[in-house]
């Protein structure tokens, strides 16, 4: 068995419940993660692509990169970027939204699973997972293949939630995620449920140094990690030596 929020389910169904989210809220994501993070995401997101040290023609993977934020911020470092993702509809998304703004150049859009990346060994210069790894089901599975792919000197970038370490930020983020989120998802999104999931699912993701010890078990080197806004999301790196 393996969670979804506070459930636990068997791993096929946890990857069907997840799948039935985003399809659910693909259209209305990014407004949403505007309104749950009071916009802060964008900056969380600028921030932790600038520091990703991208240089010009390097090879990136977005995995869960559906509406294609991050792919964009990539693509302006001169990186060349596949944006994968198990989920058709938020791929379909990001994808019009990127060729009505004129951007098909330099990017790639494969709808992919995680854990098993129809990729050669050694073949990207980075990999990036933005709140995206705490909906893959066997994420000790994904972590290897995000290491099998990868190229030496490689590195992989995770950005998650995680757990705030301020004991009053930590009570004022929980009263907002159990009861403010969940009404803005039904009244923006039609679809309370699927938001309560979202924050559910946060609480249920390994904290920083449990998802740290994660990428060193795999294989991972130099892993090291920092948060932003006082733990409410925290980003990993690690590197392929």
């Amino acid at each position: 068995m393996i969670d979804f929020g506070y459930k636990d389910v068997a791993p096929d169904e946890k990857t069907r419940l997840v799948s039935g989210v985003f399809s659910s809220v693909a259209r209305k994501y990014d407004l949403m993660n505007d309104l749950m993070s009071l916009g802060i995401h964008r900056f969380w997101k600028r921030h932790f692509v600038a520091t990703c040290q991208i240089r010009p023609g390097q090879q990136l993977l977005d995995l869960a990169g559906g509406t294609g934020d991050i792919a964009r911020l990539a693509l302006d470092r001169g990186a060349r970027v596949v944006v994968a993702d198990i989920n058709r509809d938020m791929l379909s998304v990001g994808r019009a939204r990127a060729d009505d703004d004129g951007l098909v150049d330099g990017i790639d859009w494969m709808q992919i699973n995680a854990e098993a990346l129809p990729f050669a060994d050694r073949q990207f210069d980075h990999v990036t997972i933005t709140f995206g790894l705490r909906n893959v089901t066997d994420r000790e599975r994904a972590l290897a293949e995000m290491l099998r792919v990868l190229k030496p000197g490689g590195r992989v970038h995770i950005m998650e939630f995680s757990r705030v370490g301020l004991p009053a930020l930590a009570r004022l983020y929980d009263t907002w995620s159990f009861q403010v989120l969940p009404r803005l998802g039904e009244r923006i999104a039609g679809d309370a449920e699927s938001y309560r999931y979202l924050a559910e699912s946060i609480r249920r993701f390994p904290d920083q140094a449990t998802l740290a010890n994660m990428l060193t078990e795999v294989g991972f080197e130099q892993v090291s990690w920092h948060n932003l806004s006082g733990g409410i999301c925290a980003i990993h790196r690690g590197a392929r030596t």
